[in-house]
């Protein structure tokens, strides 16, 4: 078996294309006809913020595509901050050539391009975790889908300072800009920023925006939330309400929202809400009815460590160092040296010291702020001297991980 892997680009074949299309199908089935398609290549145009990189199989004279993955140029919110994220999807392996470690070259060659062109962190959707884990990703939250019985939102109590009103086009920029102030209190959601965002989302019939705004200090009104929802066709017990995103910034937000989703009830048995847990929203619902219908795990890494750590805030002054050891793409190996000092972050090299080694996967974790010191030092990830746990834990936490987009 000879194989080479090499990145596509314009210059490629509709031939390359149509088995990079093949090799999509093959692993996740035929592209759903309800959802709108994303970007894609075609000969002698590429489209912005999209990258794929591919390994060909040359044993018959005739390179045939056994192997490829698609990044995305994203931004996403870590410590209040948004960095520059290599959002990976469609990873795929031809059937004869799973397990055998095709992906190592894919996963290096296109991680160290994202790092060049300034990425400095990377997540993704994994269908096995363990395929991911070994190039330095871990999970941190998941996309989830729950389902919640519209009678159980009967008893949610009103919130007369909240007013809610239909959303149209002309609000879009309201509600991204209501979407920025709850996600960057967040690890982990996308910015919605870049190129591919730069359409607006396209809502079709059967989809409504509600509003939700309350009394500002001018004598105005200021939003508060948002819910973007869809009727799915028909109406029964057992028809959904699709709530794609419920974005509330008070607790008063929440209830109208949910009141308002509530009014569906007698034409559908129940709400599908995309989420992440733990919803903040889910606290003001009387009732504990809130099942898992669809979940996706998202990973991520760290793929440039000053990228990723200096631009966050950090709660309190001080200096640590860390060592991370075991990167299987040698990219952010060795001793480091943070310091804080009045809300300024400096990240420095440092010669080899007596410091705390974090593996990738460890470190990973700790930036999302998914695992404390403690957790990672009982899964193996973080060993050595533990003086700077808690300037960790202080540095690190306090954020939820969330994401509102599957990718």
């Amino acid at each position: 078996m000879a194989l080479h892997t090499r990145r596509l680009g314009p210059d490629d074949s509709q031939e390359v294309l149509d088995q990079s299309l093949a090799l999509g199908v093959e692993a996740f089935g035929p592209y759903p006809a309800h959802l709108p398609r994303p970007p894609m290549p075609e000969p002698g145009s590429w489209p912005d913020g999209v990258s794929m990189w591919a390994t060909f199989d040359d044993a018959a004279g005739d390179p045939r595509m056994v192997a490829r993955v698609r990044t995305h140029a994203y931004a996403s919110w870590w410590g209040g901050a948004a960095i520059a994220t290599c959002g990976y999807g469609g990873v795929v392996v031809a059937a004869e050539h799973r397990g055998a470690g095709l992906l190592t070259d894919l996963f290096a060659s296109s991680l160290r391009e994202a790092a060049e062109r300034g990425d400095a962190m990377s997540g993704l959707f994994p269908t096995a975790p363990g395929i991911y884990r070994k190039f330095g990703y871990e999970v941190v939250t998941a996309f989830d889908t729950v389902q919640v019985p519209l009678a159980d939102l009967a008893g949610v109590r009103p919130a007369p300072s909240v007013r809610v009103r239909r959303g149209t086009a002309a609000d879009e920029p309201t509600l991204a800009a209501t979407y920025d102030l709850w996600a960057r209190e967040q690890n982990g959601p996308l910015t919605r920023r870049g190129p591919l965002f730069a359409t607006p989302p396209q809502r079709g019939p059967g989809f409504g925006v509600t509003i939700a705004e309350e009394a500002a200090p001018d004598g105005g009104r200021r939003t508060v939330g948002y819910v973007v929802w869809e009727r799915e066709a028909g109406y029964g017990a057992d028809k959904h309400l699709l709530v794609h995103d419920l974005v509330a910034l008070t607790g008063d937000a929440a209830r109208a929202l949910w009141k308002v989703i509530a009014s569906f009830s007698s034409v559908t048995g129940s709400v599908r809400l995309e989420t992440s847990d733990p919803d903040a929203a889910r606290l003001v619902l009387p009732s504990l009815a809130w099942d898992r219908v669809g979940s996706h795990p998202y990973m991520v890494r760290v793929i440039d460590v000053p990228g990723a750590l200096l631009p966050r805030s950090y709660a309190v002054d001080g200096t640590a160092v860390f060592e991370v050891v075991g990167d299987a793409l040698g990219l952010v190996d060795g001793c480091w040296q943070l310091s804080v000092s009045g809300g300024v972050a400096s990240v420095t090299r440092v010669a080899d010291v007596d410091a705390p080694r974090l593996t990738v996967n460890g470190l990973s974790l700790l930036q999302a702020g998914a695992q404390s010191c403690a957790n990672l030092r009982m899964l193996g990830l973080l060993e050595g001297p533990s003086d700077f746990d808690g300037l960790y834990d202080a540095w690190f936490g306090g954020r939820q991980a969330h994401v509102r987009n599957y990718y």
